[in-house]
């Protein structure tokens, strides 16, 4: 008993930093009652059920703020009071995200003048184009249009797109990715591999710390890893953001992409080749280029703040009950398609139920292991990751412990279901020594630990563990390989590009008993269950290795924190 009224007020004081309890959740139909008996061991029929029922019809493609979400969190939280976790928000099991949602009316157009003349560029055609302000209308008048290259800011790389003009008020156009990576320079930045600094979120964010009206970016299938389709897709309809309150860096007015058509006239007009542009903007030294043209936008859009909810469990420590190991996954997906004919139910099975399902199958071993965590474990289930990694990011605002506290993040993002590999992708690799954790265990397991196949897409930067990382807090992002055991790695990759052509996104990633392979799946849990395992365990706090952007503020909190040793 004394030990556990220890355990008790330990706890409650690591969970004081998380201030904003969530209100009493409304009364919402009860989720579906399973008869499965669940094991306390990682096993494939554990983790079919739960995949099962979070990618039901009845959980209607668990979109954030319906009644699938409702369903998807109080299910989520049944299954951890059920492993025996405490509530980790507080005395709740739910954070409250506030989100800002926006629709930009659909009919709006971009006006470019020139001599006179206007063009008219249409939403969805020729552009894409919102506001993440939060205000209904945003009116521009005929903004100067510059051409910045890639728009990078990057003192260590000795490259500065934006030097030598006062950029207030203006419209600037730049390519996606990095410099460097058109002209397949590996001299310049990370070679083929993405950096941050060619997401077009920072582009979009360095655009505002500049002080710009509007950015635009060129879209290139190649430089953004999907096509023109999905991008209109993706800023056609609501686009959610956290309030301005919540995120204190700078925003645009207005920001968007132009398709690679309307570029070329738009340059063409200036008098500029867009190849040729492509050659100049890769060049060290590369100098802004005006585009002779003023940017006209009256952007009328439909404002509506909502909720979304966070589930928090934690498994409380022992010695160290004030540390953390932190595993993440996301519950959201896409939601049901009203209106859309045939199958409009947007299941999400692989993205993201196995996830969730695989961070509750961790959090079952872990509570039931022979001995105790000595750290606290906390297992956290966030919402609008598909709307820009939103719930992740609130997380990271409002902790429930201390970022200095936490040795490290294990994210879970669509696991293969594809069957036992020989190999183990880690996207990032070799980003922190978290790595050096894993890859003994999966030598145990006679796997090869490896990067992505697609470094050029900057997927390290394109899931929920981005936003741990940007804090400075270790977080790995690893899953099952590509060279089959069963067929090597000309299967693997064409069940990937299968998922990706057929499945991802769509009406048709659904669970599946008959063709899913899950023995490669309970091979992948193990080797993160034991991960986490090791550093519940001990007492080493991971860095990021050398050169990592992420490590300078790592090195800072373990400067603020002595008694913290960075593992190295």
């Amino acid at each position: 008993m004394h030990r556990k009224l220890l355990l008790c007020l330990a706890i409650s004081a690591a969970l004081v930093a998380c201030k904003q309890e969530s209100p009493t959740v409304a009364a919402t139909p009860p989720a579906p009652v399973s008869t499965h008996a669940f094991t306390s061991a990682i096993t494939a029929p554990d983790f079919g059920e739960l995949v099962k029922q979070l990618a039901s019809d009845e959980f209607e493609g668990r979109a954030p703020g319906s009644n699938g979400e409702e369903l998807t969190v109080n299910y989520i939280r049944d299954q951890m009071q059920r492993i025996g976790l405490q509530p980790g928000n507080g005395d709740s099991w739910f954070q409250d995200v506030p989100m800002t949602e926006t629709t930009a009316d659909p009919d709006t157009v971009l006006k470019i003048q020139r001599n006179g003349a206007a063009e008219e560029l249409k939403f969805g055609t020729d552009m894409v184009i919102g506001t993440r302000t939060g205000q209904p209308e945003i009116r521009i008048d005929n903004s100067e249009m510059v051409f910045v290259g890639y728009g990078v800011d990057a003192p260590e790389q000795d490259w500065n797109d934006y030097e030598g003009q006062d950029w207030k008020g203006k419209t600037v156009v730049m390519f996606v990715n990095d410099p460097g990576f058109h002209t397949s320079d590996a001299q310049l930045f990370d070679g083929k591999r993405m950096t941050y600094y060619g997401r077009w979120t920072y582009k979009f964010e360095e655009a505002a710390r500049k002080g710009a009206a509007a950015a635009l970016i060129v879209h290139d299938t190649a430089g953004a890893s999907y096509g023109w389709d999905v991008v209109k897709n993706s800023w056609g309809g609501a686009q959610y953001d956290l309030p301005a309150a919540e995120d204190k860096e700078p925003r645009l007015q207005a920001q968007g992409w132009l398709s690679a058509e309307a570029a070329r006239r738009l340059f063409a007009e200036a008098g500029l080749d867009l190849d040729k542009a492509y050659t100049d903007a890769n060049r060290r030294g590369f100098k802004p280029q005006p585009l002779k043209a003023g940017l006209s936008l009256d952007l009328k859009s439909t404002i509506a703040e909502k909720n979304s909810r966070n589930v928090v469990g934690v498994l409380p420590g022992g010695k160290r009950a004030d540390e953390a190991v932190l595993y993440m996954a996301h519950w959201d997906h896409l939601g049901k398609h009203e209106g859309q004919e045939g199958d409009n139910i947007y299941n999400g099975a692989v993205d993201n139920a196995t996830g969730v399902a695989g961070i509750l199958e961790i959090a079952d071993a872990m509570a039931h292991q022979a001995t105790p965590p000595e750290r606290s474990v906390v297992f956290l289930a966030v919402t609008l990751e598909e709307s820009g990694l939103l719930g992740s990011q609130y997380y990271v605002n409002h902790p429930s412990f201390p970022l200095d506290k936490i040795a490290g993040v294990i994210n879970i993002d669509a696991m293969s279901v594809s069957g036992r590999t020989r190999d183990m992708t880690v996207t990032g690799f070799g980003s922190s020594q978290l790595e050096d954790i894993l890859k003994p265990l999966a030598d145990g397991q006679k796997r090869t630990l490896r990067a992505e196949t697609s470094v050029q897409s900057g997927f390290y930067f394109r899931s929920d563990h981005f936003n741990f990382a940007k804090a400075g807090v270790p977080a790995l992002y690893a899953g099952g390989g590509e060279d089959l055991r069963e067929g090597g790695i000309d299967a693997g990759r064409r069940a990937a590009e299968a998922y990706g052509k057929e499945r991802y996104h769509g009406p048709k990633d659904e669970y599946d008993p008959l063709t899913w392979k899950l023995d490669g799946t309970v091979e992948d849990l193990e080797l993160l269950y034991g991960v986490g395992k090791q550093l519940a365990s001990g007492d080493a706090w991971p860095n990021w290795h050398e050169g990592n952007p992420f490590k300078a503020p790592r090195d800072a909190m373990m400067k603020a924190a002595p008694e913290h040793s960075t593992g190295e």
